[in-house]
């Protein structure tokens, strides 16, 4: 998802993540605190504020998105430990929730698209080689985590940005936040 209206709602199955992610770097490149209000969600932009309901005891909190997930199977949100607590399902896991946009960043003005990211760096290069024969202007740049990512681009045109990861997956990256 590139951008999202304020009137954007999602309901569905929460769940938590805590302990076993605690420090590690989450997909915005944020050290993830599993006391802070974040949460994981696959498609809403970082840095979209989302306020959650408990729908079983109408319990709310509002969430930072600055993570990817959840990757089990009919969640829609992840929530940090913190969150967990405010909404009231520490204890059951999961809950059914209602999602609300508070906020969300405006696109940004130079964009990349993360066509992947590979702890092999020849991986990394062999991606990049193929998307090169297919007319895209691509990088390979290693992380401070030691994966080699594969951009394509910049683009000044976020719309542009879109449609290239359209054609060839991955994730819209700011030019800020690239590694």
């Amino acid at each position: 998802m590139t951008s999202v209206s304020s009137a954007w709602t999602e309901q569905g199955e929460a769940s938590w993540y805590g302990p076993g992610f605690h420090g590690n770097q989450t997909a915005s490149g944020e050290v993830y605190d599993m006391e802070a209000m974040t949460a994981a969600h696959r498609q809403l932009p970082f840095g979209t504020r989302v306020q959650v309901e408990n729908l079983d005891n109408g319990r709310r909190t509002v969430v930072r998105i600055n993570d990817r997930g959840p990757f089990a199977h009919g969640r829609i949100i992840d929530l940090s430990k913190a969150a967990a607590r405010e909404v009231g399902m520490l204890g059951t896991g999961v809950a059914e929730v209602r999602l609300r946009v508070l906020e969300a960043p405006a696109p940004p003005n130079c964009s990349h698209v993360q066509a992947g990211a590979f702890a092999n760096p020849d991986n990394a290069e062999d991606l990049a080689r193929q998307i090169r024969r297919r007319g895209e202007t691509v990088r390979v740049e290693r992380g401070s985590d030691g994966l080699s990512r594969v951009l394509i681009g910049p683009f000044a045109d976020y719309a542009e940005a879109v449609e290239i990861r359209k054609r060839f997956g991955g994730a819209i990256r700011s030019c800020e936040s690239s590694p």
